[in-house]
């Protein structure tokens, strides 16, 4: 599939997260349970991978080249492969709300690697989390709760950042991941952030789409085909000069396992070498991704033309 020539940008596309569906999902879930709530979703989603073409197209592109690069699938995929694509996301969709109003199983939260965040947390030091579309954030809520010890703010791209923020105080007015929107890391912006992991914070910020207002990405090797990404999370973490980790969610039996894994110590962007820096960085953040993808597929929730994405001038706001 060549999209090259018209492919949009993703925020000009939209996707399953606007207020009214929030509380649909969150509510068809505490009325009905999880079983009943998948039989009704799966009409909903056929019927939306059947009405989206452009969609319906991204997630095959995605499980063509999953399986060309790394077998994950083990066979060729077809169609069913996108509506169960689908299918997971809206169920995920609703694990955020159920993890964000304090309701979700802790016991079917698994993680790896997260000692070394508590370590550097114990020591009153912050760091970035270079996130992507893929699985639950929200449970690193549960993280907090265990052990009282992470605090987490979360980047975003768009202005329903502050809905959102409404929603998650209501579901629960003691949630403690915080929504911040921004559109550049302005110097302000810089501060703000700075302040935070000063206090021993973290900063969670998505690696894998093109921000709206970016003027430069950085290119990587993505499942075998050469694909852009933003620069925000290295040029951020060099202003910071902090731990940084990746962190990938996937699922995993009946519930979901975190993987921190390390990225660097500090980032450095040497003034002569600094495209080629950023690179290597991320690189390092897409093969750590597809390390993931290879144990659960159906996690990546990318559904536009992710190999296509390009900096471009402002869009229409919509979710993330």
């Amino acid at each position: 599939m060549s999209t090259k020539a018209k492919a949009p940008h993703w925020a000009d596309i939209g996707e399953s997260t606007f207020v009214l569906g929030i509380w649909l999902l969150f509510w068809v879930h505490r009325l009905v349970g999880r079983w009943p709530f998948r039989l009704c979703i799966y009409p909903v989603v056929a019927l939306h991978w059947w009405t989206h073409p452009l969609v319906r197209q991204s997630s095959h592109q995605y499980f063509e080249r999953l399986q060309a690069q790394t077998g994950a699938l083990g066979r060729a995929p077809d169609w069913r492969d996108g509506i169960r694509h689908l299918a997971l996301f809206a169920e995920t969709m609703l694990d955020k709300l159920v993890a964000a109003s304090g309701r979700y199983p802790p016991e079917n939260v698994k993680s790896t690697g997260r000692e070394a965040i508590y370590e550097h947390v114990q020591k009153g030091q912050g760091g970035l989390i270079v996130t992507a579309h893929m699985g639950c954030l929200e449970l690193c809520r549960i993280m907090e709760e265990k052990r009282g010890l992470l605090r987490l703010n979360v980047l975003v791209h768009t202005r329903h950042a502050e809905k959102f923020n409404r929603i998650l105080k209501r579901l629960n007015p003691n949630h403690d991941v915080k929504l911040i929107e921004v559109t550049e890391v302005s110097p302000a912006t810089a501060v703000l952030l700075a302040e935070k992991v000063a206090a021993g914070e973290f900063i969670a910020i998505a690696g894998d789409r093109v921000p709206v207002f970016a003027s430069k990405t950085v290119r990587a090797t993505f499942l075998g085909h050469s694909a852009p990404l933003p620069v925000g999370p290295y040029i951020l973490a060099s202003l910071l000069q902090c731990p940084v980790y990746v962190l990938a969610c996937i699922h995993e039996g009946e519930g979901y396992r975190l993987q921190f894994k390390p990225l660097a110590d500090r980032v450095v962007l040497p003034r002569r070498a600094r495209d080629a820096a950023m690179a290597v960085y991320a690189q390092r953040y897409v093969d750590t991704l597809t390390e993931a993808l290879v144990r659960s597929p159906y996690d990546w929730f990318n559904f536009f033309p992710f190999w296509d994405q390009t900096a471009t001038e402002p869009h229409a706001n919509i979710p993330t």
